[in-house]
């Protein structure tokens, strides 16, 4: 009907190529180096202008108050600058939470920009950088959205030259859930011997499978084997590259060409198969 109009938009998914902790920094906080790289496996936000601002979602359930939920927050951000009218928001939830791939984080980012187009507030990337900064570290990388070196603790960010186009990938998600300090708690920092940059730009997977790695691995798979039993799958699958994902518990193998059908064992598992 007239005057009815509905932003949508659909935030994706993130995988880290290579994850080195390489500092305890004194606000507790731990400084990394990873390559963020946007994949395409997607939630779908919308937003309506209404007589009151409601939030709910669909799909697979969120934990926890819903007004605690990125998405709110983001709205929440721009109203306290700009007049916003209120509006009903609907998520429908399809990246795994907690799961290692930045879900929650691009909900978030990806509402901040919807926001800035639907209501025309004509805030430049840098801008609304400085707003997913008050949402939380993954924020910032969804704005750009592209593949991107990540630093500190993980809000510098740098585009690179990356292209995985013409690659195939397996995503895998157990559903094992590892807190982000149960996470941290099991690594020890260490200065890198190795530029992660020009190793993941030279997209030689023999390479990454010797010398790509991800440091919060050595710890998890030994608190949960069934990672590593999907990694190992994956590459009998044929992957050139496979890994955990952040802190876990997702997977991916990266292939050069379509993968094989899922093995039983994998198959139960949440899944995606998608070309890059």
């Amino acid at each position: 009907m007239e005057g009815f109009f509905i932003m949508l938009s659909f935030p994706n998914a993130k995988i880290n190529l290579g994850l080195q902790i390489t500092e305890k920094l004194p606000n507790g906080y731990h400084a990394i180096t990873s390559c963020f790289y946007p994949i395409p496996v997607n939630d779908a936000l919308e937003f309506v202008e209404s007589k009151k601002t409601t939030f709910g979602s669909s799909g697979i359930p969120i934990p926890g108050d819903a007004q605690q939920n990125l998405v709110l927050k983001a709205y929440q951000l721009l109203k306290k600058d700009f007049q916003l009218p209120p509006i009903d928001i609907h998520l429908l939830k399809q990246i795994p939470i907690g799961a290692g791939l930045g879900g929650g984080s691009a909900d978030g980012a990806f509402m901040l920009t919807a926001l800035n187009e639907y209501f025309q507030l004509y805030l430049d990337d840098s801008f609304l950088v400085t707003y997913a900064e008050q949402l939380g570290s993954d924020c910032p990388f969804f704005i750009a959205n592209t593949p991107s070196m990540a630093t500190g603790t993980g809000t510098d960010l740098q585009p690179i030259a990356l292209d995985l186009s013409g690659y195939w990938m397996i995503l895998i998600n157990p559903g094992i859930h590892i807190s982000t300090k149960e996470a941290y708690a099991g690594v020890v920092p260490k200065t890198p011997t190795l530029n992660l940059e020009t190793l993941v730009c030279s997209k030689d997977l023999d390479a990454w499978k010797e010398q790509l790695t991800n440091d919060f691995e050595e710890s998890i798979l030994k608190v949960a084997p069934e990672i590593e039993e999907i990694k190992t799958r994956l590459y009998q699958a044929g992957a050139g590259y496979a890994s955990m994902t952040g802190s876990g518990s997702s997977v991916f193998g990266i292939f050069q060409g379509k993968p094989q059908q899922l093995d039983e064992q994998l198959s139960k598992y949440w899944h995606r198969v998608f070309p890059l």
